[in-house]
């Protein structure tokens, strides 16, 4: 049966849409590469060698990142200043000991997809607690999702007003909850984000899980599992299709990711 006139229109506009999302990011590719070449021609006439503050290592805990910065018409730079924050943590009594559904808007190559969420107020009430306030009060409105790793683990981790990796609400929490028994964390996982070796590190930091990954505990055990992606994962998994700005296997996503809300029920 031959497609109606209303399909091909359909088809020919999606077409239209994928084609310019692959220009885009050419381009993109294309400025980072120029930029550099510039800086290892410089570096060589100093006689020094070009840094740039990434994370390191495979823990997927805050560490300092270079921001990605969006082009002209693409997504809203994302936040890079510290909002207000302190106090402690919101009571675990506050998750319910329910399941939550998030609808988590995320901004990419100009185009906005929502990622859905389940967390678990049961098994982690302690994050989901924090998470639904921090969400409810709008603070991840705006940020950027800072990192992003490629090689060994899989993940992208949002969640820091600064983009640096060093942010945070003014408040910590722990101890660990909900870890995998095996250190495996599947494809779809949602984690918080701690320092190495600090169980009670917690705060807004995030990270989504897009293939499965072996993270190994360490002295403060493994990663508070608070929650799963239920749809959306392959926006994710196209971030990481494109890199990072650097190369790296660990740095910021050279497609700026922006949370443009967050929707909690």
């Amino acid at each position: 049966m031959a497609p109606s006139k209303r399909e091909r229109e359909y088809a020919r506009k999606r077409q239209a849409k994928w084609d310019e999302r692959r220009r885009t990011k050419q381009e993109r590719t294309r400025r980072v590469g120029v930029i550099v070449a510039i800086l290892a021609i410089l570096a060589l006439v100093a006689g020094g060698a070009v840094a740039i503050g990434l994370a390191s290592g495979d823990d997927p805990q805050p560490g300092a990142t270079t921001a990605s910065t969006a082009p002209a018409g693409a997504c809203p730079a994302g936040a890079t200043e510290a909002r207000p924050g302190g106090g402690s943590a919101p009571d675990p009594s506050a998750a319910e000991d329910r399941a939550w559904t998030v609808a988590l808007d995320l901004c990419v190559d100009g185009t906005t997809d929502t990622i859905e969420l389940e967390l678990d107020g049961a098994d982690a009430p302690q994050a989901v607690a924090s998470f639904v306030s921090l969400a409810q009060d709008g603070y991840f409105d705006g940020t950027q999702c800072h990192r992003l790793t490629t090689q060994g683990i899989h993940v992208l981790q949002c969640g820091d007003p600064t983009a640096t990796g060093t942010g945070g609400p003014g408040y910590s929490f722990g101890p660990v909850e909900n870890a995998p028994a095996d250190d495996v964390y599947p494809a779809g996982t949602l984690a918080m984000a701690r320092q190495g070796g600090n169980a009670e590190s917690m705060g807004s930091q995030f990270f989504l899980v897009y293939e499965d990954s072996t993270i190994p505990s360490d002295a403060a055990g493994g990663y508070t599992v608070f929650g799963t992606v239920t749809s959306g994962l392959d926006t994710i998994q196209a971030v990481a299709d494109a890199g990072t700005i650097d190369g790296s296997g660990d740095g910021s996503p050279i497609s700026p990711v922006i949370i443009e809300g967050v929707e909690t029920q």
